[in-house]
């Protein structure tokens, strides 16, 4: 899982959040659990827009409350991620794979609900490995909200 740092900031009767690590970045809600779950879908949005722009997407900084991808996102940008770190691209991915190019652009949309052995394949090919674990979290976390722990690596 992979959580972003957020800062929350009361504006005008609502808290508006943004983050350091995405300028682009602005949403708000009426309370603090609203504001999270705003900001984990802004989130989505940013890195979507950066992946279909070609650009870099950055690690997590750090901070105090975070926003935390949902799994299939954050497995998404750690393809993405990976394919431009060796400089692989779509349709190198897809020849490896056996793979035609819409089957590509659908493991890399956000968007997409692919499963989880697409996503397992399309790493392999580039050399990556996906490792599955599972941790005690607090009553108070759910998926895709705030964790005040810091993001993982």
């Amino acid at each position: 899982m992979l959580s972003y740092p957020i800062i929350l900031e009361v504006d005008d009767g609502t808290l508006l959040v943004t983050s350091p690590d995405f300028p682009e970045l602005t949403t708000f809600g009426e309370d603090r659990q609203e504001a999270i779950a705003r900001a984990v879908d802004a989130l989505e949005e940013a890195i979507a827009a950066r992946m279909h722009s070609r650009l870099d997407v950055p690690s997590p900084s750090e901070g105090e409350v975070f926003a935390t991808l949902p799994t299939l996102t954050a497995v998404k940008l750690m393809l993405y991620q990976g394919m431009r770190d060796r400089q692989i691209g779509k349709a190198e991915l897809a020849r490896r794979l056996g793979w035609h190019l819409p089957q590509v652009d659908r493991v890399l949309n956000v968007q997409h609900s692919s499963r989880l052995e697409q996503m397992d394949a399309a790493l392999g090919a580039i050399g990556l490995r996906l490792d599955v674990s599972a941790r005690n979290v607090s009553t108070e976390t759910a998926p895709g909200v705030a964790d005040e722990s810091p993001p993982y690596p």
